[in-house]
């Protein structure tokens, strides 16, 4: 592990070591956290030792972080050379050798020998005594020049430690001669931390700190001993003192804490300092507090920043939905919430363009904020939409009124742009009621309240009523256990056989089925409305396409060839392009051929299809994936559309089977669009075939495959295998 340095750790480490030097307990233990230590906060540093270099007899490892770094530390003294015996010929307590692997005439057997365990370069501090031993404590990186200015910088620390703990060692009994020196020595290393440092004794009066300190507050180190850290401490952060709430929270030597606290400069600014204090005993019995303060106002008020942005909306500065969900954490019995809708919004992006949008929301986001509503907050959820949250409803004289003058505030004219625009909005309200409920639950009663509004026209409002807050808490209900269903994989698959002219399946369409413990099984007429409120759409569809492609790989052949998968993709995942690129990933998992799947998109779908999404039908075209237009005939498309885009397939809406037999100009209609679709290369399909009459009225039309009741229901995967593997015909069902 290489050493961070964090001045925070430095100082915690510091904190540490002094316990241990103060204890007076186990010297080898001292030695062996000063090494660990070591590697954990000298930057460059990988590997650590303490080696005791005496006079008279060999060299021996006191401490080591690894078996290299005692290795090392032993093949000096076996060699006679070295980086350790050079600074002690020459009285130089500190040395530093950038690249090992350059070769050395001073150390001709012991650069090659130290490229050998892997040392890149190295640094050591001598560590002299009173008695005739010496020591050396040594710092090895297995990359070169991995030790800078800063690294022995803070290697001085840990040497001086060293320093006393090794003297320990040599001469255990002149031990409290050297912790007195220690504490001199760590009185003086006050002055190296980076950050400000003070010690505190049980009155919370500060006995001695740094110059760090000083800089940080603006007052000098004589005005600093004796005052206590109460007055140091901004008068918004005035709760107790600095050592005295330490000790309350650990009221014995033992773990450190960290806080965030506000202290005061001399000159009266606000610092806003991350607070970390160790608790250690004096001599005498007495506790004292080795407290830093590491100066954080710069990253705090960047914190402030990026919440005010994560929280509020850009445009307007209101609180944004996940402002909103703050707001809405804890609501009472006096809490309500208004949701406004823009009514028409759309024409005017359509007509003036977005810009012009955008200056008419921060219109309206303007007037509801001067309107100054008691006890209310107001936000932006997204686009046109609007809430009044508010919690103290007695004041603005209950629900109805507030929704009554939030409905005339938004009753205005604004000029964008040159154009005056009559304002309006459908507005939806709702209170907490009897029994309480979350904030997203009100959130969802006054939304469900907006859109009873939006359709009773323009400028309306509703309150939410009892039968409404039943009917959003069993949708609440439906979309978790839809949510489970998906994440269980307990949703099925129905498939309808496609057949061609002689009944033969040569395609089925995958229809999803929900198989509801307590509603029975349920159709995609329930499942894709609660999907969509759930924002589960994409999900839904991505399960169905990985599952049908799962069944098909083990369906059998008919005499017609393997069987197609015609999948349904709803509009939101048919538009979105790094949807339908995911699709191609999931092809090739299920290892079926490419051209067995047909994706189903509808007409609206179609409308405006963005290039990106073009070009990701076109790459899954050239995989072998075919698309296919639903219910042609029912939306805004036409053939002309239809040849600028990637469709190999229409599907004829069924009410033009139903109304074939009847209806000549049902008959007109399918003929021509046949026609029509077979010279731009297109195949026809048509749904919905019930009778042997419309069967055969279709085929003489020139259809190119069927479906329908006529032919088979939507069958379970193990029904559909055993009629694929039975029959080469389909019977006629009536």
């Amino acid at each position: 592990m290489t050493g961070s340095g964090e001045p925070d750790e430095l100082t915690e480490v510091l904190g540490d070591m002094a316990r241990d030097l103060l204890a007076q307990g186990s010297v080898q233990r001292t030695l062996d956290r000063i090494v660990q230590h070591a590697v954990r906060i000298v930057d460059g540093c990988e590997h650590a030792g303490i080696m005791a270099v005496p006079q008279q007899q060999g060299v021996r490892t006191l401490a080591a972080t690894s078996e290299l770094a005692r290795r090392s530390d032993l093949l000096q003294g076996e060699l006679g050379e070295g980086p350790c015996f050079d600074a002690l010929h020459d009285g130089r307590a500190v040395y530093r050798i950038a690249d090992l692997g350059v070769h050395s005439d001073r150390w001709p057997r012991y650069t090659p020998r130290a490229r050998e365990l892997g040392i890149g370069s190295m640094m050591g501090f001598l560590l002299f005594t009173e008695s005739d031993n010496l020591g050396a404590l040594n710092f090895y990186s297995s990359r070169p020049n991995a030790f800078t200015e800063r690294s022995e910088h803070v290697g001085l620390v840990f040497a001086a430690h060293a320093a006393v703990a090794f003297s320990s060692a040599s001469n255990v009994a002149r031990l409290g001669e050297a912790i007195e020196t220690g504490r001199q020595r760590f009185s003086e290393l006050l002055s190296l931390a980076p950050v400000g440092v003070a010690l505190f004794d049980e009155d919370d009066r500060i006995r001695d700190a740094n110059e760090a300190l000083g800089r940080l507050t603006g007052y000098a180190h004589a005005q600093l001993l004796g005052m206590r850290g109460v007055e140091l401490l901004h008068p918004r952060d005035r709760g107790e003192g600095v050592s005295t709430e330490a000790g309350r929270e650990h009221g014995t030597a033992g773990p450190s804490g960290v806080r965030q606290r506000t202290l005061v400069r001399h000159d009266g600014e606000p610092v806003i300092c991350e607070v970390r204090y160790a608790v250690s005993p004096q001599d005498g019995g007495e506790r004292f507090w080795l407290v830093s303060f590491q100066d954080v106002t710069a990253r705090s008020h960047q914190a402030e920043s990026l919440q005010h942005q994560a929280t509020h909306d850009v445009l307007t500065g209101l609180p944004n939905r996940r402002g909103v969900e703050e707001l809405l954490r804890h609501p009472t019995e006096d809490t309500a919430v208004l949701f406004a809708d823009i009514d028409n919004f759309k024409r005017v992006n359509d007509s003036l363009g977005h810009a012009a949008g955008d200056e008419l929301i921060v219109q309206v986001a303007q007037r509801l904020r001067q309107a100054e509503l008691p006890g209310c907050t107001v936000a932006r959820l997204s686009g046109d939409e609007f809430l009044i949250i508010c919690t103290e409803l007695g004041r603005v004289g209950g629900l109805q009124a507030l929704a009554e003058r939030v409905s005339g505030i938004l009753r205005m004219t604004a000029t964008v742009r040159g154009h005056s625009i009559r304002v309006s909005a459908s507005v939806g309200a709702a209170e907490v009621p009897a029994e309480p409920v979350s904030g997203e639950d009100l959130l969802r009663y006054a939304d469900a309240a907006m859109f009873t509004a939006k359709r009773q026209g323009p400028g309306r409002l509703k309150l939410a009523e009892e039968d409404m807050l039943a009917h959003v808490s069993g949708q609440v209900q439906a979309e978790g256990d839809l949510t489970r269903a998906l994440r269980d994989d307990a949703l099925e698959l129905h498939y309808q056989p496609i057949v061609d002219g002689d009944r033969v399946p040569v395609a089925v369409e995958a229809l999803v089925r929900w198989p509801h413990p307590e509603r029975g099984m349920l159709s995609p007429a329930v499942i894709l409305p609660t999907a969509e409120q759930a924002g589960l759409l994409h999900d839904l569809d991505r399960w169905i396409v990985r599952r049908a492609l799962q069944d098909a790989a083990g369906w059998p052949a008919t005499p017609a060839g393997p069987v197609q998968v015609w999948v349904n993709l709803t509009n939101q995942t048919a538009s979105d392009c790094d949807f339908l690129t995911g699709l191609g990933d999931t092809l090739a998992r299920s290892g079926i051929e490419p051209h067995r799947l047909v994706l189903e998109i509808t007409e609206m779908s179609l409308l405006d299809p963005s290039e990106a999404t073009r070009d990701a039908m076109r790459g899954l075209i050239d995989q072998g994936v075919s698309f296919a237009v639903d219910d042609f005939g029912t939306g805004y498309s036409s053939l002309g559309r239809l040849k600028d885009l990637p469709i190999g397939n229409i599907k004829l809406d069924r009410q033009f089977a139903a109304g074939i037999e009847d209806h000549e100009f049902d008959r007109a209609i399918v003929r021509s669009t046949v026609d029509m679709a077979h010279a731009a290369g297109l195949g026809c399909v048509a749904e919905g075939v019930e009778t042997t009459t419309q069967f055969r009225l279709l085929v003489a039309l020139g259809i190119d495959a069927y479906q329908g009741f006529l032919f088979s229901r939507p069958l379970p995967d193990d029904d559909l295998r055993a009629l694929l593997g039975e029959r080469a015909q389909l019977p006629r069902q009536r």
